[in-house]
């Protein structure tokens, strides 16, 4: 025990190598290996808590960062349709600058002819004008008529000539007269 050197205020010496203090080193190794060492330390448990509270902050932070890009990203969204707006808008308004334009708005919309000129107005089978909403449709598009079975067509000929319908003819038209007026 040479190297030991005693605490000259009186107690445990001091400056003990850590191989020495409590007895032999041989014996203390031997104890330790014996001992399983611990999975779970506290040294493990205050890292696990730390970690844990920088995910809770770093997860509300980036949230939060995610809901801003998505208004972003919406706010960039109305403003590129507002800017479509105002180009549509102002191409709308050159246009009523031209004179032809709005004449033949004037015809569309009103119906407004020129001095001179002849309107006519088609009319449905009704009696009711046409809009420009009504259009013909895409002859391909119209299901073709289902065919009639030879029976059916032989019966409607014998209930035609057994119960003939009378037909008067009325007699054309040799001149138009107008309506008489009330």
């Amino acid at each position: 025990m040479a190297n030991r050197r005693p605490d000259p205020r009186g107690g445990r010496p001091r400056n003990i190598r850590p191989g020495q203090r409590g007895g032999t080193g041989r014996a203390r190794q031997t104890a330790e290996e014996a001992r399983p060492r611990p999975r779970f330390t506290n040294r493990a448990a205050i890292l696990l808590v730390v970690f844990a509270v920088l995910v809770v902050s770093y997860a509300s932070s980036m949230r939060a960062y995610l809901q801003q890009r998505l208004h972003i990203d919406d706010l960039h969204r109305q403003i590129a349709a507002s800017q479509a707006d105002i180009a549509d808008a102002q191409r709308e308004k050159r246009r009523w600058q031209d004179p032809a334009y709005v004449e033949q708005q004037a015809r569309e919309r009103f119906g407004w002819v020129l001095p001179g000129e002849t309107a006519y107005q088609v009319l449905d089978a009704n009696g009711n004008p046409l809009t420009r909403d009504d259009e013909l449709t895409d002859p391909s598009t119209v299901a073709p008529p289902k065919p009639q079975a030879w029976w059916s067509k032989v019966y409607d000929s014998v209930d035609a000539a057994d119960h003939p319908e009378k037909r008067i003819k009325p007699k054309p038209a040799t001149k138009i007269t107008p309506d008489p007026a009330p």
